[in-house]
């Protein structure tokens, strides 16, 4: 007999230990729950099964356990949920916080308490919180968001007074704690007509058509830009008294300066490229010669003033 029950033992821990393969709020619950379980108290929570249904108000009230801690949860839109404790459970937890550890010894049968309820009451709520944040993107947050605990019931008569004739979402996990030392059922009840927030809209990525289409926009945007450059013919130097005097009409002595050996410079004064003075559709042009870009010719307006005064960049001297 002994041996039958160190058996039984090791197959309910390995069961513990073995995935649960489920989906969307199932899903998102088993995490939440594991999650909430090990930040909270420090209490290592598996998961043996988990289920999700649909039920009625009278299937719902079927469910409660004997004994089990009923926590009435409180939702969006005056809307009322359930967390069910079994009772291996509640004790389980309740051992962890006072003890340090989950015994392996059957529970003590009796009527859980506002103490009992007092002390799991932050792990629902973490729970819950946790169920909202893995749902965040998901359909499902619109009948699982916002409810937290509100308070407690002894037993489940007074649920068909206290809760609406509404479906219900029911997610009933059956629960290993610290590798099988005690095992239950959770279950968790929320109005399904969906009372809370509507998920976030997540954006599909763009294709690569809609890429392609955006990146021909872009260069068409880019290459319709004006970009300023500056010819210079020469540069020279003048005294600042002499500058200060110059007058509208009197021409500059441009010395070494040559059509053929003009300078392209960008606003910033870096020198771009360099090529020779001449003409393109009656206005004045150069014919760059040795930039990195093929030969082209870079169309210029036509200088209001004599290109003596106009071509030269003028420094002054202190």
């Amino acid at each position: 007999m002994e041996q039958s029950g160190i058996k039984r033992k090791i197959s309910l821990s390995r069961k513990a230990l073995a995935p649960v393969e489920v989906q969307g709020a199932a899903k998102a619950w088993k995490l939440a729950l594991a999650r909430a379980a090990h930040e909270a108290i420090g209490l290592e929570l598996g998961l043996v099964a988990l289920r999700q249904t649909r039920s009625s108000l009278t299937e719902l009230l079927e469910l409660p356990p004997e004994r089990a801690l009923i926590a009435v949860l409180e939702g969006p839109k005056d809307g009322l949920g359930l967390m069910v404790i079994a009772p291996d459970i509640l004790a389980g937890i309740v051992e962890m916080q006072m003890v340090g550890h989950v015994s392996a010894a059957p529970a003590i049968v009796r009527r859980p308490t506002r103490t009992d309820a007092t002390m799991v009451s932050a792990l629902i709520d973490k729970a819950l919180r946790g169920l909202e944040i893995e749902l965040t993107q998901s359909s499902d947050l619109i009948w699982t968001s916002s409810f937290r605990y509100a308070s407690f019931l002894e037993d489940a008569r007074p649920l068909s007074l206290l809760l609406e004739d509404v479906p219900y979402q029911v997610l009933v996990a059956d629960i290993s704690l610290a590798e099988g030392a005690k095992t239950g059922q959770l279950l968790l009840a929320l109005p399904a007509d969906g009372r809370g927030t509507a998920p976030k809209a997540v954006e599909a990525p763009p294709s690569r058509a809609a890429e392609m289409v955006f990146g021909v926009a872009l260069g068409e945007q880019i290459m319709g830009v004006s970009a300023e450059m500056v010819a210079v013919l020469a540069r020279m130097q003048l005294p600042l008294d002499r500058l200060l005097n110059l007058k509208i009409g009197e021409s500059l002595a441009l010395g070494t300066a040559s059509l053929d050996q003009i300078d392209l410079e960008g606003l910033n004064g870096k020198r771009l490229a360099s090529g020779k003075l001449g003409q393109n559709r009656g206005l004045r042009a150069v014919r760059i010669s040795d930039a990195e870009t093929p030969a082209a010719r870079v169309a210029m307006p036509s200088p209001q003033v004599p290109l003596a005064r106009s071509a030269p960049d003028i420094k002054k001297a202190g």
